[in-house]
């Protein structure tokens, strides 16, 4: 049973939440302020957190930044409709998806397990292998990265991009295709999600040796890792 941290202070939403999640098998814990939820985060282990931004206390962009400095769960943010900035700094503090109220229940569920889904291996799969592309070693199994002999500390999401693009080095990957995989949802128009993503993934890796680029953003196409 996946477990699930709802940070959010409208009681009366949070309640209905509680029973949609527990009818559809998630072991949901609550938090009503920012405080509460970042140390109930930090504290015990979830495989998804379900983050309101505007909270009493620490808001949720503040609580999300502070989670990444020490962990990488995945991360929902629900967001006001149509507050655009919220979103773009969630997406660049570390979430991995976010979602706006009001909200569609079944579509809810949907996020939620395509997140899951995604950073987490089903236990009766079979481990994939390491493997080696140019500077940087990737292990599946781990969700680990090495470039350049050092860590690389990346959320769920992003390992999973990477993971894509050196697969498909040299290729050029479209974006619809890329948001299918990666992110589990069509690519919608405005959706700035995997712009995001491969901004924040650009900012962690070393630059290369030869001075390169890695990736090759192809303007209205799509993205080639470059070998």
């Amino acid at each position: 049973m996946s477990r699930i941290l709802l940070i959010d202070d409208d009681l009366g939403l949070a309640e209905l939440l509680a029973q949609l999640l527990e009818l559809e098998g998630f072991e949901l814990t609550l938090a009503h302020d920012g405080q509460a939820g970042l140390d109930l985060a930090l504290q015990q282990a979830f495989d998804l957190i379900l983050l309101d931004v505007m909270l009493p206390k620490l808001n949720g962009l503040e609580v999300l930044r502070a989670l990444r400095s020490q962990k990488q769960t995945p991360v929902l943010m629900l967001t006001a409709k149509g507050d655009e900035i919220d979103r773009v700094v969630g997406l660049e503090i570390g979430a991995d998806d976010y979602l706006p109220k009001p909200f569609n229940d079944r579509e809810l569920i949907a996020r939620i397990r395509a997140i899951i889904r995604r950073t987490q291996q089903s236990a009766n799969e079979q481990p994939l292998a390491a493997h080696k592309f140019g500077d940087i070693n990737l292990d599946p199994a781990r969700q680990e990265v090495q470039c350049q002999g050092q860590m690389i500390v990346l959320t769920g999401t992003e390992f999973s991009l990477l993971f894509e693009l050196v697969n498909n080095a040299g290729e050029l990957i479209v974006k619809d295709k890329l948001s299918e995989k990666v992110l589990d949802k069509k690519l919608m128009p405005f959706d700035r999600s995997l712009d995001m993503h491969l901004s924040n993934l650009r900012k962690k890796m070393p630059e290369r040796l030869d001075g390169r680029p890695r990736v090759k953003t192809i303007r209205g196409k799509g993205y080639i890792w470059l070998p």
